[in-house]
């Protein structure tokens, strides 16, 4: 293996496309030349197999690359995340949470400059090691340990600096959510369905969560690199430990607990089938729990962080729903108007059970 590779000091252009072609199911895939010339950058021994690795975004191709030195998955970076700058960000804090012993798959340098980033023809490529795991199992020590390592990875990323800017925003107090909010009557018409007042019972909601975080005071909390997508999707497990966790594509400059919060929203919200309708709108209270107790086992919150906790869930559990359902009509697969009405129904169980949930997460 190489050592720890670093970024490419100055992004630059590139010239023709990258030359992806489609694969079955409108996935994107790599062309012959192209492949042939990326994989001449690394140095990983002689190759023993090359399969598509169909998971992910549609329009960022990967591979799995089996060789005499292990597994490895290579990546394309789809268009419009393969801004350099951005790129070069998020590879600096996997570096160093690499040289922390973090858990995540290390990226692995080019040959001749040891970069972690390959630019060819106006695309943007990485090769990691793979790491086998299993999707999150929904079980309590699995849930205390993904709470256990987003607090790790908060208390590694404290003072972490870059040369790379990161961005800010959140779910938090956002614009955006509210001009969401407003587009949707226009895009969910024709349903038989006066839905004004259901959104403008979502714009309220939002906008009262957030005002009671800022009563708190979240706006004068010390901001650190936050991961600013921990949701299940997004790690590995193996014996109900986190192995990896993957995407630092979000990471941002925020107060700490807005990741901790919808960390403890995205694994303790309970789904269902296609009918929404038949979802619970109550959370599961003994994963909610346990991940605030694996989250204390390497640093506790304060009183007033945890008193955010139910009304930062609120506020990203509207966000969620909002921009797809705007863009679309649709969340995924589900009918619009039928998953608001459901998220309706979650943010008035958050509200009336806003002291149950700081008494749990507090232990």
């Amino acid at each position: 293996m190489p050592p720890p590779p670093s970024n490419t000091d100055t992004p630059t252009s590139g010239g023709a496309s990258g030359g992806g072609v489609r694969q079955t199911g409108g996935r994107e895939g790599f062309a012959t030349e192209e492949l042939t010339i990326i994989m001449s950058h690394f140095d990983i021994g002689v190759l023993d197999s090359i399969v598509e690795y169909p998971k992910g975004s549609r329009k960022a191709p990967k591979l799995l690359i089996v060789s005499e030195q292990g597994k490895f998955l290579l990546k394309r970076r789809a268009r419009g995340k393969d801004d350099p700058y951005k790129v070069a960000f998020s590879h600096s804090l996997q570096l160093y949470l690499a040289s922390k012993q973090f858990p995540l798959p290390h990226l692995i340098g080019t040959k001749k400059d040891n970069n972690s980033m390959l630019q060819w023809r106006n695309g943007v490529y990485e090769l990691f090691e793979y790491i086998p795991g299993q999707p999150y199992p929904q079980t309590l020590e699995a849930t205390f340990d993904s709470g256990r390592v987003l607090s790790l990875y908060h208390k590694l990323l404290m003072d972490f600096r870059s040369e790379w800017q990161p961005v800010g925003g959140s779910y938090h107090a956002a614009p955006s959510v509210e001009q969401g909010l407003r587009a949707i009557p226009q895009v969910i018409r024709d349903t038989g369905t006066d839905i004004g007042p259901l959104v403008q019972y979502l714009l309220d909601s939002y906008r009262h969560a957030a005002q009671q975080v800022e009563s708190f005071g979240l706006s004068t909390w010390p901001k650190q690199i936050v991961h600013a997508d921990w949701h299940p999707g997004n790690m590995l497990f193996r014996d109900n430990h986190v192995v990896a966790v993957i995407d630092y594509d979000s990471s941002r400059l925020l107060p700490r607990i807005i990741d901790a919060a919808n960390g403890g929203l995205q694994f303790s919200i309970l789904g269902g089938d296609e009918d929404v309708a038949k979802w619970p709108e109550y959370l599961d209270e003994s994963r909610f729990k346990r991940f605030f107790r694996g989250y204390d086992e390497v640093s506790l919150m304060s009183e007033a962080e945890l008193r955010a906790v139910p009304w930062l869930m609120i506020e990203a559990l509207i966000a969620e729903a909002v921009f797809p359902i705007a863009a679309t009509g649709q969340f995924g697969k589900l009918e619009g108007l039928q998953f608001l009405i459901m998220v309706q129904r979650k943010v008035e169980w958050m509200q009336k059970s806003a002291d149950r949930l700081v008494e749990l997460a507090s232990g």
